[in-house]
């Protein structure tokens, strides 16, 4: 069996692997070690490689990044910023139809901001909007599918860890892309919020609303996301003015919410010590998918896989943009079975340098941009798509007298609203562009 077709066969054996419940990151692991293998014929060149891979990734400074910036999201739940956001924005538009489940799609989008994490947005914002939703009189369905939609706004919204790890796959700048992702993630809330208010009109006895608050009040609520706002200028600004690096300015921000959780009385000995030891698991966790996909990585390239696929898709004459929009669906169906993380390390190194080879009328920096934002949109839809997309059982897993199956029909718009707005993001670069040739 020659290499290619070892890697070949490697996926569906990586795939069995996962649907054995076999953690994904050792199931990476465990295929990139058999292949190479098989490929040197001994165990020892590869249990050599298996140092070097160790060191090489863990080494790399902008990885750091990953636990301070989920430290940031662990100190912002614990300051209360995720109701402040919720709060302000159910006292401007709670009042209308749909109001609050919008309110909620706006603060998920603002907590994404400070967080980075997509199933953590889901998580923290359900805790504190369900209820709301529920008193404000919601259908079970709607409210979990908007707070699974709004989830996605976590890796969207930058901070973003899920771009951080495409910008070192693909050596890129980290703050270009997190410039990048602006407009397409005010697209992606706004999308949301228009699918509310279409399911209002057309299911009024679904939706609720709250009695509208005075003037005084709602400018109250307005004040307290102060912090928010600070904190976001400060790293995503001080970020793309060059003032720190991405590494710094996730220190910076970690440092600014953990001061805002000591002000607000959420943070003391006991919740420090929360929020670190879930910071360590989170970050072992992502840090182990790493590692297998940087041994599976390896094997993939010893076997010649991604380098004859490259050169077979260019010398084929397809139009890149049909290759382009299958590389994008495949990433939609994996998303039914796979975390984000995980398909951006096992799929970026086989199908960035297909891509590279076309021509999209981008300059190089600029493609590998516009196909990062991409390959981020269809793997938040990923995340909503049923039958398994990991925000829709995190939701579902806080609202448990609400049937995952009412869940799985209310989301289905919003996935329409995401798949009509990579289809204009597709067709029409400049608009991902726009921030970074201004």
């Amino acid at each position: 069996m020659s290499g290619i077709e070892l890697a070949a066969w490697s996926f569906p054996v990586l795939l069995l692997l996962i649907f054995i419940r076999i953690p994904i990151g050792l199931a990476m692991l465990l295929c990139g070690l058999g292949g190479a293998w098989v490929i040197y014929g001994s165990a020892d060149p590869i249990l050599n490689q298996l140092k070097q891979v160790t060191y090489s990734t863990f080494s790399n400074y902008n990885l750091s990044v990953i636990p301070l910036f989920l430290l940031m999201g662990q100190f912002a739940a614990l300051g209360g910023l995720s109701q402040a956001l919720f709060k302000a924005a159910e006292a401007w538009i709670g009042h209308r139809k749909g109001g609050v489940a919008m309110a909620a799609v706006g603060a998920c989008a603002g907590f994404g901001a400070i967080c980075g994490s997509s199933l953590a947005t889901a998580a923290t914002m359900g805790q504190v909007a369900l209820p709301e939703l529920k008193r404000a009189g919601y259908a079970g369905g709607i409210s979990t599918a908007a707070l699974a939609a709004g989830g996605t706004l976590g890796i969207l919204i930058p901070p973003s860890v899920v771009l951080v790890i495409y910008a070192i796959l693909t050596e890129q700048n980290i703050a270009k892309l997190f410039l990048a992702a602006f407009v397409p993630g005010i697209l992606a809330a706004v999308g949301y919020m228009i699918v509310i208010a279409i399911y209002a009109r057309l299911k009024p006895h679904e939706v609720g609303s709250m009695p509208p608050m005075p003037m005084k009040e709602r400018w109250s609520a307005t004040a307290k996301v102060w912090p928010v706002l600070v904190i976001f200028v400060t790293v995503v600004g001080g970020i793309y003015t060059g003032l720190f690096t991405p590494t710094e300015g996730a220190a910076i921000g970690a440092f600014g919410t953990g001061l805002a959780a000591w002000f607000a009385g959420g943070l003391n000995r006991k919740t420090l010590l929360g929020a670190v030891l879930g910071t360590a698991m989170a970050t072992g966790m992502i840090f182990m998918i790493v590692l297998g996909a940087g041994l599976y990585n390896t094997f993939l390239a010893l076997s010649q896989l991604p380098q004859e696929t490259a050169q077979l898709v260019a010398g084929s004459g397809l139009n890149p943009w049909l290759v382009l929009v299958g590389i994008l669906v495949i990433y939609v169906v994996l998303g039914c079975f796979m975390d984000s993380l995980s398909m951006i390390l096992l799929t970026i190194p086989v199908f960035f340098p297909i891509v590279t080879v076309l021509d999209f009328g981008l300059s190089p920096e600029e493609f590998a941009i516009w196909f990062g934002i991409l390959v981020l949109i269809v793997v938040e839809v990923g995340l909503i798509t049923p039958p398994v997309g990991m925000n829709l059982f995190v939701i579902n897993s806080m609202a448990k007298d609400i049937p995952i199956m009412h869940t799985y029909r209310a989301v289905l718009p919003f996935v329409a609203s995401d798949m009509i707005r990579t289809a204009i993001l597709v067709a029409f670069p400049a608009i991902t562009l726009f921030l970074l040739r201004i």
